[in-house]
This record gives C-alpha cells, sequence and structure tokens, in this order.
C-alpha cells in the first residue's frame, strides 16, 4: 500500500499539533493516558468513540476537555427514554407568516456532539444517528443535509446499570470506530484529582477553563487528511487483516469482526503512529489498537462469558497466536 511520503516539516508541525491536543486535554483530564491517547486516535482518524465506565470516572470532562481544546462547534445531547428522533436530528414546522415549511436543525449538526449515556435512548432513537455516524449527513422530510466536517461522536455509557437501559445494537456498535474502557486512576492521579476538585471550588462542576484551544475545525480536516496519508506497508496491512479473520474462526469467539473491523484497524493504526510522532505505521500501532478497535465487534462463546471472559481476554489470547512480521 503506497501513498505520499510526508515533508519533514508537515510531520514535525502535525506532530506539534497532536502534542498540543494531548497536553491541554490533560489539563482538565488527569491521567490514563492511553484513553486520552486512544480518544485521539478516533478524532484524528475521523471515527467515533464509544466511552465506557462506571459512573464518575470523567467520561464527560473528557469530552468537554476535548471539545474546548478543538475550538469547534460542541453539543451534547442527554439521552434519554423519552428522547425522539427529532430531538436528535432536528425537523420542520410551519411557519404561518410565510405560509411555508422551515427546517430547524437539531443539535446533531456540529463538530463534536456527546451522545451521554447514549444506552438510556430506545433503539429508535439511537438509530438516528446510523445515518449521520455513516455518511455524515442528515435527512430531514426526505432532504439531505451534509454535515461541515469534520463530525465526530463520543457517546457514553455505564456498563453496570441494566434497569431503564436499551442495549446498543450491533449495526450502531460498528460505527464507532473504537470502544474506550475507562477504568479507575492510579492512586497518584485519584489524589490529585480530588485535590484539583476540592480546592476553592463549591460542588463539583466540570472545570474545563485551563484547558486553550490550539486548534481550529478547519486545521483539523487537514490534519485527519494527512493522517490519511502515512505510509503503510503491505506486510502490517496483511498483519490487522489476519487479526481480523482469525476473529471469525478463534475457538473462543462465537462472532467475529467484519471487514469494517480491519478498516478501523489500519485507520486507528496510522492516527497512532502519527502521535508516536512517526510517519508510518509499526506492528505495534496495529497490536496497540486491536482492543479498542474489535472489543465490540466481536462476542465471545457463551461457556467463556459464563466463566467471566469477556471479549478483551479472548482477543488478548488471540493477538498472542498470531505472529506479526518482522520486517
Amino acid at each position: 500500500m503506497t501513498t505520499a511520503k510526508l515533508s519533514e516539516s508537515q510531520l514535525a508541525r502535525a506532530v506539534e499539533l497532536t502534542q498540543s491536543l494531548r497536553s491541554q486535554v490533560g489539563k482538565a483530564f488527569l491521567g490514563q493516558t492511553e484513553v486520552v491517547d486512544q480518544v485521539l486516535c478516533a478524532l484524528l482518524a475521523g471515527g467515533h468513540v464509544l466511552l465506557e465506565g462506571v459512573p464518575g470516572l470523567g467520561k464527560t470532562l473528557l469530552v468537554q476537555a476535548l471539545a474546548k481544546a478543538v475550538g469547534g462547534r460542541f453539543a451534547r445531547i442527554q439521552f434519554t427514554p423519552d428522547l425522539m428522533p427529532a430531538d436528535v436530528t432536528g425537523h420542520t414546522l410551519y411557519d404561518p407568516s410565510s405560509g411555508q415549511f422551515t427546517t430547524r436543525r437539531g443539535p446533531v449538526f456540529t463538530h463534536l456532539l456527546l451522545a451521554d449515556e447514549i444506552n438510556r435512548a430506545p433503539a429508535k432513537t439511537q438509530s438516528a444517528l446510523l445515518e449521520v455516524m455513516q455518511e455524515r449527513q442528515v435527512t430531514i422530510e426526505g432532504v439531505a443535509h451534509p454535515l461541515e466536517p469534520p463530525f465526530m461522536v463520543l457517546a457514553t455509557q455505564n456498563p453496570l446499570e441494566q434497569e431503564g437501559t436499551y442495549a446498543l445494537p450491533e449495526a450502531q456498535l460498528d460505527r464507532f470506530l473504537l470502544k474506550v474502557d475507562i477504568d479507575y486512576p492510579a492512586e497518584t492521579d485519584e489524589r490529585a484529582i480530588v485535590q484539583q476538585i476540592t480546592s476553592a471550588q463549591v460542588g463539583e462542576k466540570l472545570d474545563v477553563s485551563a484547558v486553550k484551544p490550539v486548534i481550529q475545525p478547519e486545521t483539523l480536516d487537514k490534519l485527519q487528511r494527512l493522517v490519511a496519508h502515512l505510509t503503510i506497508d503491505e506486510a502490517v496491512v496483511d498483519y490487522a487483516l489476519r487479526i481480523v479473520r482469525d476473529t471469525r474462526s478463534f475457538a473462543g469467539l462465537s462472532i467475529g469482526a467484519g471487514t469494517r473491523g480491519a478498516i478501523a484497524l489500519v485507520r486507528s493504526a496510522r492516527a497512532r503512529a502519527l502521535i508516536a510522532g512517526r510517519d508510518f505505521v509499526s506492528p505495534d500501532e496495529i497490536k496497540a489498537m486491536a482492543l479498542p478497535v474489535l472489543r465490540h465487534r466481536v462476542v465471545p462463546t457463551a461457556d467463556l462469558a459464563v466463566e467471566g471472559h469477556g471479549s478483551d481476554q479472548v482477543l488478548a489470547e488471540l493477538l498472542e497466536r498470531t505472529p506479526a512480521p518482522r520486517a
């Protein structure tokens, strides 16, 4: 797979912007650098992210910090059982003064969209995001309305609570480039978080005042196009394909990943390479992104699920058995 070689100045500028984004987000979302890097990978690859973690780990804070660092338009939708599809995409209204119908655009017309607690809305409302996540357009009353690039959906959900929630359908899950699991922070990071929040501050308001915009949407769009041109050798592409194809025959998985999984793996690996400061993709990037790319696209067998084995454990075993190219 051949692509245009980036100049040294292009690469240096791209790496500088990426590191600035990472630094600014880290001012509000302390610790968990791997989580931040994975979300940045999705941003640079032009994909969407599903953030999963128990309440109180900063999922919403992370999204708000990223939105401020990017400097584009930001919208938030609080998903609830009574949320309607038109509340997401928009609708038409009759204007008595003009005698015509006018289109009122919904919150989805933005650059970064936070779909907070997405699994609290029924499938009918969740499906309102299918077209916009895939086609980057919204159809209202038969008329297609393209979105201004860049566009990214960052959805959150709680993995523990079941009452009042609706599981995301497979077609919806597959639209997310990555599923990022947010775990409990390390002790030193947690201490710093507690000290920051409780120092001269009333309540628990999410504070992103320290975050400064370091990139504009137009520049981000160019950066995404640049990432898409990073060099990746055919042997590395074959490695990604072998991983994805092996999920379909691996004994521990009842359902494997589709072709979109292989595409997502290559796209996110390119972004990971840029974060590492390189203009080419190595097998390490493929392996590093395999879990967030594939964990929501595979299903462990019933026997392993009963024993408490999740998709991450099965995928880790598969990766160990899949040899990476050496040169």
